[in-house]
């Protein structure tokens, strides 16, 4: 708890935490960033798993998505770690907080995996006569994280210390 004390002892973020605007707009930009950055996942992986635009190639779908989703994920982690922090006592002994933090990671994980795999390769994959199963896999195991993700940090919203 004593990092988490020194760090909302730093002027600017308890300044920020105590303004009257500057938070709500932060968690406004925060939760508008995971709805869209959320949204781009979903069509991603129903693509992945032919589900949906199969007018489009998988190519197409990755391609036109991947700087939004980039930019979108900057802002999502920027906004997070400000609101983390500003009320990281709050926030230190949460469950949710923390599986949040290990799901996360987990998509990192899913990152570095699955990128060679999948994500650098569509042009072989929109080649392909069938979806590989390594890409349906890819595609399921991303829904299911991303969805613990945004469910628990839903949650720590929710939770009371006894």
């Amino acid at each position: 708890m004593s990092i988490a004390q020194s760090l909302e002892s730093i002027q600017f973020l308890s300044d920020f935490s105590e303004s009257v605007l500057a938070y709500p707009i932060v968690l406004s930009t925060h939760l508008t960033c995971i709805a869209l950055f959320g949204g781009m996942i979903l069509m991603t992986n129903l693509r992945l798993l032919g589900l949906t635009f199969r007018s489009l190639t998988i190519t197409q779908v990755v391609t036109s998505l991947r700087p939004w989703k980039r930019g979108g994920v900057v802002i999502m982690i920027g906004t997070g770690l400000l609101l983390a922090t500003c009320e990281a006592t709050k926030y230190a002994p949460n469950p949710y907080f923390w599986t949040k933090m290990v799901v996360l990671g987990l998509i990192g994980v899913h990152g570095v995996i699955f990128r060679p795999i999948v994500y650098t390769r569509t042009e072989e994959l929109d080649r392909s006569p069938v979806i590989p199963t390594k890409v349906k896999v890819a595609a399921i195991l991303s829904l299911l994280l991303w969805t613990t993700m945004f469910t628990m940090g839903r949650l720590i919203a929710y939770w009371e210390p006894k």
